[in-house]
């Protein structure tokens, strides 16, 4: 008898998982454009400040631009017509006035992979502070997935060329449309032509204690990316003027801890420029500590478009730039010391 119980235990354990990974195995593909969110709330709920908080929080400027693109693309719908193909959106926000008080994320409810952030509230100022708690767990939860799907998209035709794992023992998954500019000892540039311009990615390398000091380190990644855009970038010919890439002078860099290949990075978002001509740009750089090879490894990515919205540009690269990863066995996590990653942002 105890046999039995134990196999008609085993047997509905099976059952249930069965179902469980059945219905993740049968949602639909999800859809949507690239950085694109569905709001699900009432309409006058949109119109009033909760619509406003929503803006304030998924509709903020993207850092690092040329000009203000919000982060997400918003479209609002009201619950009523959430249904059918509408509710296979990769990216969902579904905000209601309701008799509980929650705000959560939930994944894969009606298709994969998507996220489904929920936010509920007893009345407007219940939800206005839910939002205001949730929408940066929200936002990077949403930019997770988005990266994932974009890098997933690479893997459907890599570049095959060896340039940057022949200079720096690394691999990328980069898009076959991108193509090696030119290659010298310790740089590297690869490029893709878009419609109005071009899109880059430019690797190189630096000595390991090139950052020493935390109060200048802003400054001396200014110094960097100007010394390599002297010796690497060059712009038009202007007679009797040097013309090369420059971070631009007006404003400093935004400087974030970030992490790549599972090593401490510190990432620098900000606008370049040409020093004796107007030509102007995003930048994206991530500065990765590699201590195995005593150097930090710089990969950089730009874009180059008059007139033309960039944040999808440069979202795409940041999908790129963040499949970088070490060859050797040293690649792994390496025990790191120095000054706290909060306070310096680099563990020199």
């Amino acid at each position: 008898m105890k046999k039995l119980k134990t196999f008609s235990l085993i047997v509905l354990l099976i059952v249930f998982s069965c179902k469980e990974s059945g219905k993740a195995d049968y949602l639909p593909e999800s859809v949507g454009a690239v950085n694109t969110l569905t709001v699900v709330i009432d309409n006058e709920l949109w119109k009033g400040e909760v619509g406003d908080k929503i803006r304030e929080h998924f509709a903020a400027p993207a850092l690092g631009l040329t000009w203000d693109e919000a982060q997400f693309s918003i479209t609002q719908i009201p619950p009523q017509i959430f249904s059918g193909a509408i509710r296979n959106t990769r990216s969902v926000l579904y905000v209601m006035e309701d008799s509980l008080n929650i705000a959560h994320m939930k994944s894969n409810m009606y298709a994969k992979p998507q996220k489904v952030g929920i936010v509920k509230g007893r009345n407007k100022a219940e939800i206005i502070e839910n939002l205001d708690k949730k929408a940066p767990q929200f936002v990077a939860r949403y930019r997770e997935n988005e990266l994932k799907q974009a890098q997933k998209r690479f893997l459907r035709s890599l570049n095959k060329e060896k340039a940057m794992e022949d200079e720096f023992g690394i691999t990328m998954d980069i898009p076959s449309i991108y193509k090696v500019g030119r290659q010298a000892d310790n740089f590297v540039w690869m490029d893709r032509q878009i419609q109005k311009g071009t899109m880059n990615i430019i690797a190189y390398t630096v000595p390991w204690d090139s950052f020493k000091n935390d109060t200048t380190f802003v400054q001396d990644i200014v110094q960097m990316r100007d010394s390599i855009g002297k010796l690497f970038i060059p712009g038009e010919d202007i007679p009797g003027k040097e013309n090369h890439m420059i971070t631009e002078k007006a404003f400093s860099p935004y400087v974030f801890p970030a992490e790549v290949s599972q090593r401490k990075a510190a990432e620098a978002r900000g606008i370049w420029e040409m020093s004796a001509y107007p030509m102007a740009g995003p930048f994206l750089t991530y500065i990765i500590n590699d201590k195995p090879n005593n150097r930090k490894l710089i990969l950089e990515g730009f874009t180059f478009a008059p007139a033309t919205e960039k944040r999808d540009y440069m979202f795409e690269l940041e999908a790129i730039l963040k499949t970088g990863r070490f060859n050797t066995p040293e690649g792994r996590r390496e025990n790191e010391t120095g000054p706290d990653i909060s306070r310096a942002f680099l563990v020199l």
